[in-house]
């Protein structure tokens, strides 16, 4: 086919993972299994957040933030890779390749935003306990929550708006799924302010939620040392470990799939991080962040001892 010539057909085909048929059901099921546990386990958490009104504070807001995030993002991914395991046709449509590439940076630059948010929660409980109710309030964080959502909209959509404008000349995504990358590497255009916006989008991100993230632990750390209190310092250690450990898997797992993006000669390792990417996340987060927060675990607690006393 001519390099310059545009593809027509809005059918695109996705590459996947290559299976024998021996391994292609045990996959399928590990997958269905994983995918059934994150979605209990998250939509738990809401549940008992939604229902339980001394939860109804800050902290268990951006809870419940976090747990939609996670929702979205593996939803749009998990049953279209399962169907794809056991399928030979793996055809996609070009708008359905877009809105999953649509959502899946969302729920990348929704985790960030939401993150830096978490943090700043807590550097107000922990360094302003007195002054935590009236600057953290409802209203507060609402509106955090509604400009990190608005923030990642704007940019994920400029990031696939220089994308779509393109033309292509192949009709095979080189991923296990649709994300912005795998999308301007089907036009044989010159798709340099794809790269350019590309490497701004992801530094601005990163730089901004490593950049908070560290300024509010280190002010966290200084209060620590200075005030040399055992329970400020307990409390300091319950509720920020849990924050950053959350926050460094999401780091971590992103930046495995940035850098394999860059090695075309490792495939596999490049398809299995983008997946982990969303998958281990949303499934430390209500693990981590839920189960380690006293308030939640206690209520968890006497939830199941309650259906347990009345089964």
């Amino acid at each position: 086919m001519d390099n310059n010539m545009s593809f027509p057909s809005h059918i695109l085909q996705i590459q996947g993972f290559e299976f024998s048929q021996t391994f292609m059901y045990p996959i399928f099921f590990s997958m269905l299994f994983v995918y059934l546990s994150l979605l209990v386990s998250n939509i738990g958490v809401l549940v008992v957040i939604i229902k339980e009104r001394n939860l109804h504070q800050p902290m268990y807001i951006l809870f419940c933030n976090l747990s939609v995030n996670d929702l979205i993002g593996n939803t749009v991914l998990l049953p279209r890779l399962m169907a794809d395991i056991v399928s030979t046709d793996r055809f996609i449509t070009y708008s359905q390749c877009v809105t999953q590439a649509f959502f899946s940076h969302m729920f990348g630059s929704a985790s960030h935003m939401i993150l830096i948010i978490m943090a700043f929660d807590r550097y107000v409980a922990i360094c302003h306990p007195l002054r935590y109710t009236s600057i953290m309030t409802t209203k507060t964080v609402v509106t955090l929550s509604v400009s990190a959502w608005g923030a990642s909209l704007v940019l994920v959509s400029v990031l696939l708006g220089l994308t779509i404008r393109l033309s292509r000349c192949t009709s095979i995504i080189r991923n296990v799924y649709c994300d912005n990358a795998s999308l301007f590497k089907l036009s044989c255009e010159n798709v340099s302010i794809n790269n350019i916006y590309g490497l701004f989008f992801t530094v601005l991100l990163f730089t901004s939620s490593m950049g908070s993230i560290a300024v509010t632990y280190i002010r966290i750390a200084v209060i620590c040392w200075t005030k040399k209190s055992k329970e400020l310092n307990n409390r300091a250690l319950q509720t920020c470990a849990s924050h950053l450990v959350v926050y460094l898997i999401m780091l971590w797992s992103g930046f495995l799939t940035i850098i394999l993006h860059r090695f075309p000669d490792y495939p596999y390792l490049r398809k299995l991080a983008s997946v982990l990417f969303h998958v281990v996340p949303a499934h430390f987060n209500p693990i981590i962040y839920g189960l380690q927060t006293k308030s939640l675990r206690q209520k968890i607690k006497q939830i199941l001892c309650r259906k347990v006393t009345h089964s």
